[in-house]
């Protein structure tokens, strides 16, 4: 199973699932049953089949069927207009590529082929579910932290990297499909995978327990005074009721008494 990208745009092969649907001699295999991919993206879905005899006239793919023999071919779906290709090789097998994938492309998916032979005709049922989500940014916030999700309606195929930007500039780049932000900021905020972009969020306007010093290193001379400041904020509903500094050894030395 892998992950190729074609510019900015996500392609998804899948080859470590079989699934055969066999009677007296006919066959479809797929490479996998259901594929969970990205608005936007592209999608490849392939198959390999069998027949007793005779020579394949007609191959297609389809999803919807308005009576006995009638099938729309996916290439002459109007909504599928100019994002279908076939291909085909020598050894018997299929692959369908829909490009610029939208949510209602979502369905089940399946390939009929024809022969020169009376009754030739066969579908491998129950076919390939493709569900197609957006990336959303799901914002949870507590009292000290905002967490961003990168979310879809379904798990996506292949383990993706998830990368976050901050007005623009990675942030994160990993598996996780979650960035933690501990400060207030105005900053916008969107994540991607391989190229597909979420919408932009803000966290402008969530407070968390939080202080920012002036200075984080001062250098100085023995003897002489130093002044150390900084601001905080924390969430509404609380009152400060104490206030001090401490070291890391004055820290220590409380917690042991």
């Amino acid at each position: 199973m892998g992950l190729r990208t074609a510019g900015s745009v996500l392609v998804v092969f899948l080859w470590s699932v079989t699934v055969v649907l066999s009677q007296k001699g006919w066959s479809v295999t797929y490479t996998t049953q259901s594929i969970c991919t990205l608005k936007g993206s592209t999608v490849e879905m392939s198959c390999s089949y069998t027949y007793p005899s005779g020579t394949v006239t007609t191959t297609f793919w389809f999803t919807k069927k308005y009576a006995v023999e009638n099938y729309v071919n996916l290439r002459n779906d109007s909504n599928y207009k100019g994002r279908v290709t076939y291909r085909s090789d020598k050894m018997n097998g299929h692959n369908l590529t829909i490009t610029d994938l939208r949510e209602s492309d979502s369905a089940m998916y399946k390939f009929r082929f024809i022969t020169d032979q009376t009754g030739g005709k066969y579908t491998g049922d129950p076919g390939v579910t493709l569900s197609v989500t957006d990336l959303q940014v799901k914002v949870t916030t507590t009292w000290w932290s905002t967490t961003l999700t990168c979310s879809t309606t379904c798990t996506l195929t292949g383990n993706p990297t998830y990368t976050w930007y901050r007005n623009s500039k990675i942030v994160q780049d990993d598996s996780s499909p979650s960035y933690t932000v501990y400060f207030k900021t105005e900053d916008s905020f969107y994540c991607a995978v391989k190229g597909i972009n979420s919408n932009a969020v803000s966290v402008e306007g969530h407070s968390y327990f939080h202080v920012t010093y002036t200075h984080q290193r001062i250098c100085t001379l023995k003897r002489s005074s130093v002044d150390i400041s900084c601001s905080y904020t924390y969430p509404s509903g609380h009152t400060v009721s104490e206030t001090i500094w401490y070291t890391k050894e004055n820290l220590m030395r409380c917690l042991k008494s």
